[in-house]
């Protein structure tokens, strides 16, 4: 399909899903697109309307099973519509490299596969080094490219020089992987949401998940804040959610959330039009001719009763990222792990999905200011260009960083794809696409060893992932 003019990406898709009137921003203020009447039963039933959950169901739905996917507020509402819109293999863990490698081919092929234009533009992502030292650093990620068989280019400073207008000489040089890519989060997610309702899927926005239904010693359905759906297959995928709605059922997953500041600025001159990042400031070139900046030294962890429990598997992440993550006293009240947070509630109850519709986390203090001296320092080409707006999401974090993909033990028919650890939505096409392979007894196609669900507490050593 052709490249569609930015007023329509940017300006109707995002405008018309944004209550606030900012673009691509996702809250319960946005009005309800999909509320299906409420199925008897599904094929399978998906749980969380982010990229995983929605790639999950789009792939089951394009296989021609029943689905009902059901979303506590709105589609994309949090983290799938809030990142950077990286589709990005450099940097990848090696388990996970196939997969990404997949996921982009995926991308390369959305816009056909779903008829809509969702911003996805191969421009290129770099990874930038301020030194030497910052080089070397940057030869695992191009081991595991070469042992993956992915184009990966290495940068001189006066290469580097040459693709981005910046400070002359401000980056000593880099990785760049031509064939990663650029896409618009807050309009790929819910125009995938409209591909799978096209394709007979029941959606149900504002409509939380309260429990799993149990017969027998498996998965039967779920109870719904409106009522009973019975399926013999649940997915869990609920993001940031996600070790909440699990510890309802006496199951413990060790995922935390991490808060992480995002913000745009208005349309500038095109200083390069992929994807690039060094120690401290990401950024790539958005379909409105603004830039997405982020930092990459700076995240915000809460403290709650679910991390105490955790702590002891994310010693040595905390210990690798001790730099650049800030440890605030406690989360604001309704957080998933907010000290108050309910963690038992009746199948009656309100629950605390419906109390948060949409996790809409306060922006770091400062970071707006802080981002815009960042990009002016590199990109002086861009110095007076205003910072519009900034916001916050937060990510579903694991311990070694890379996600769980599997079934869960104990409990027959039940699956969980969560953890993506802010590596999410440029792999969500291939990890729903192996996630539906799953729930239909089909060979997943991919090693997956990595992504078990027992591996933290089958006496397995913690191997830590790329933190970007």
């Amino acid at each position: 399909m052709g490249r569609r003019g930015r007023s329509t990406l940017c300006g109707g898709q995002s405008e018309a899903r944004s209550g606030e009137g900012n673009v691509g921003l996702i809250t319960e203020a946005t009005p309800i697109s999909y509320s299906d009447d409420l199925p008897e039963r599904a094929d399978a039933v998906v749980i969380g309307g982010g990229v995983i959950g929605v790639s999950s169901a789009l792939s089951l739905a394009e296989a021609g099973l029943t689905v009902a996917l059901f979303e506590k507020g709105r589609i994309a509402g949090e983290q799938s519509s809030r990142n950077w819109g990286w589709i990005r293999q450099l940097g990848r863990d090696d388990a996970e490299m196939p997969i990404m490698m997949e996921a982009n081919r995926l991308w390369h092929g959305m816009a056909d596969r779903i008829g809509a234009d969702v911003g996805f533009r191969a421009e290129g992502i770099i990874y930038l080094a301020e030194s030497e030292a910052a080089c070397a650093a940057h030869e695992r990620h191009l081991a595991t490219a070469n042992r993956h068989q992915l184009t990966v280019e290495r940068l001189s400073r006066a290469e580097v020089d040459g693709l981005i207008q910046g400070r002359p000489g401000f980056w000593a040089g880099g990785l760049r992987c031509p064939g990663d890519g650029r896409a618009e989060p807050w309009v790929a997610v819910p125009m995938m949401a409209k591909a799978l309702k096209n394709r007979g899927a029941s959606l149900h926005e504002n409509c939380a998940v309260r429990a799993l239904d149990i017969s027998a010693g498996r998965v039967s359905g779920v109870v719904t804040e409106r009522g009973l759906v019975k399926s013999d297959a649940v997915l869990v995928a609920g993001g940031a959610w996600t070790s909440l709605f699990l510890q309802r059922h006496g199951i413990f997953f060790p995922q935390l959330s991490i808060r992480a500041t995002v913000a745009r600025t208005a349309r500038a001159l095109n200083v390069y039009s992929g994807g690039a990042a060094d120690s401290a400031l990401a950024f790539r070139l958005r379909e409105d001719g603004g830039y997405t900046l982020g930092f990459t030294d700076r995240l915000d962890f809460f403290l709650g009763r679910h991390a105490f429990r955790s702590a002891v598997y994310f010693a040595k992440n905390a210990w690798a990222s001790r730099r650049s993550i800030a440890i605030r006293p406690a989360a604001p009240a309704g957080y998933p792990d907010a000290w108050f947070t309910q963690r038992r509630w009746g199948e009656d109850d309100l629950s605390p999905f419906e109390r948060m519709r949409v996790l809409h986390p306060t922006p770091a203090p400062g970071s707006a200011e802080r981002m815009r001296k960042r990009m002016s320092e590199r990109l002086p080409a861009l110095a007076d260009i205003p910072i519009t707006e900034s916001w916050a999401g937060m990510i579903d974090a694991m311990p070694d960083t890379v996600p769980t993909m599997d079934s869960v033990p104990g409990f027959e028919g039940l699956w969980l794809a969560s953890g993506f650890s802010g590596h999410g939505f440029g792999i969500g096409p291939a990890a729903g696409r192996i996630m539906a392979d799953l729930i239909q007894g089909r060979p997943p196609g991919h090693d997956l060893t990595r992504f078990r669900f027992d591996r933290f507490t089958d006496g397995s050593a913690i191997e830590l992932g790329p933190l970007i």
